[in-house]
């Protein structure tokens, strides 16, 4: 009997460094890379702003992202416990249950934007992908409008999350991981070679790589620090537990540089792969949020004009990548509620993974609905549902519980607990632990502070 409840308690761990190394980059590597960082760049400079986010996830990223790791593996639990583990008694415990409600609510409203990459690759897949500017622009206010279509592809990505979710930690995120990755590295590249070789496609790497340091201004490096912050999925659940599966063996510090170096790497591939189509064809590099459903498409239309086929294939490449970046960070955040349900309501993993991928269902039909399909029923205060999740949760949440945290590694959490976790336990030399700490304790916070309030429009 013994035995057989030691074997059910048994904590699941990724088998290998390159499971870990995969799995936690494909929960950062997401829409914030692919769909974001193009148009925040486009935004604020282009190279400056790209110089200004490297900066910016060495000072704030990598920190609070070594943070959760100490939490996570520390906890050997969900989010919610394993902050629980090291507050006890304390109110500080609260940080863990915002992070899990906080991937909860995403997970909901990320997957109807997932569906809306889903319907791309469909429709380029059966050739509905041209059409002048005012056609892309038809096209997606009626679909995203629809009130069956988005609805029909957020539940689709949902259910193939959650057939990976209940496969458990290696055979199904690790698993998926080790398969989607290097198929999103790789088509990536593919993307980019193609783009590259357009004509006056130079303008467009000049303005990725030549930075104007006049430029630079206090809301350039704001927009590249709250990118820093969000594209490296922190204060979402996703990182603290991805860590409650790492081997007392990681090297924390070192995971998290691999990741940030990925995660930057892949953001700098996704402006080199747009900007210089864009630039081929005259297209602006600040289109804002319209840039991937809308502007895009018409790029890539414009720009193989010449050679249909190769531009078929291409747009087609492009809205597959996209949707595998929507679905590996998906899988981190389902994952988050999946492990909390699973292990605090003693239930199976597979009862757990159907409550999340039910509720999250419910939760992204009504958000999909909210932008057109039931006229303002569901607007409240001026705003759609689904654009008060991602307030509520992006703008709101995220920055309170990653100030929260690091105050709490920083300032509450034993310094020998954190500086044991740091070095495994003393086998790792630990030189920049100081280092670490001082970050912890003021500048992440202060970093946060700020993106906070230039969020709200306060400063």
């Amino acid at each position: 009997m013994k035995n057989v409840e030691t074997t059910k308690l048994e904590r699941a761990n990724f088998s290998s460094k390159l499971g870990v190394i995969l799995a936690t980059a494909g929960s950062a590597v997401g829409l914030g890379n692919v769909w974001r960082f193009p148009y925040m760049a486009g935004e604020n400079g282009g190279a400056i702003f790209i110089l200004i986010y490297i900066l910016c996830v060495l000072l704030l990223g990598i920190p609070c992202m070594i943070s959760e790791f100490i939490i996570g593996r520390h906890g050997q639990a969900n989010t919610a416990r394993a902050y629980k583990k090291l507050a006890g008694r304390t109110p500080w415990s609260v940080i863990g249950y915002m992070g899990v409600l906080t991937g909860f609510l995403i997970t909901g409203y990320y997957a109807v934007v997932a569906g809306w990459c889903l319907q791309y690759v469909w429709a380029s897949l059966i050739g509905q992908m041209h059409g002048d500017p005012t056609y892309f622009q038809t096209y997606f206010a009626e679909f995203s409008a629809d009130p069956v279509k988005p609805i029909f592809w957020t539940v689709i990505i949902l259910g193939g999350t959650y057939l990976i979710i209940k496969s458990g930690v290696r055979d199904g995120i690790e698993r998926a991981s080790k398969l989607m990755m290097p198929t999103l590295f790789l088509l990536l590249l593919v993307i980019v070679g193609a783009s590259c070789l357009l004509p006056d496609a130079g303008k467009g790497i000049v303005f990725l790589f030549k930075p104007d340091f006049t430029a630079i201004n206090s809301d350039v490096f704001l927009a590249a620090l709250g990118q820093a912050f969000y594209s490296l999925s922190i204060a979402m659940g996703c990182i603290c537990t991805y860590a409650s599966y790492f081997s007392r063996q990681t090297d924390l510090t070192k995971s998290a540089v691999q990741i940030g170096v990925i995660d930057s790497f892949v953001a700098i591939l996704a402006g080199l792969m747009i900007f210089p189509a864009a630039f081929s064809v005259g297209v602006s590099p600040d289109s804002g949020p319209s840039l991937i459903f809308i502007t895009l498409p018409n790029v890539f239309h414009q720009a193989f004009a010449s050679m249909p086929v190769v531009g078929y294939i291409i747009a087609l490449l492009f809205f597959v990548l996209l949707s595998l970046a929507a679905l590996t960070s998906l899988m981190s955040l389902h994952e988050v509620s999946t492990a909390f349900f699973h292990e605090e309501l003693h239930i199976t993993r597979k009862r757990a993974a159907v409550i999340v991928t039910v509720s999250t269902c419910i939760i992204g039909i009504f958000c999909s609905l909210s932008l057109g399909a039931v006229g303002q029923t569901l607007e409240f205060f001026g705003r759609s549902l689904f654009d008060w999740f991602d307030f509520v949760t992006g703008q709101i949440f995220l920055p309170i519980v990653g100030f929260l945290t690091c105050i709490f590694i920083g300032w509450f959490v034993p310094h020998k607990v954190v500086h044991d976790e740091f070095t495994n336990w003393g086998t790792l030399r630990g030189r920049y632990f100081h280092l670490f700490l001082f970050q912890v304790k003021y500048v992440c916070p202060i970093c946060i502070l700020f993106i906070f309030l230039h969020q709200l429009g306060l400063i």
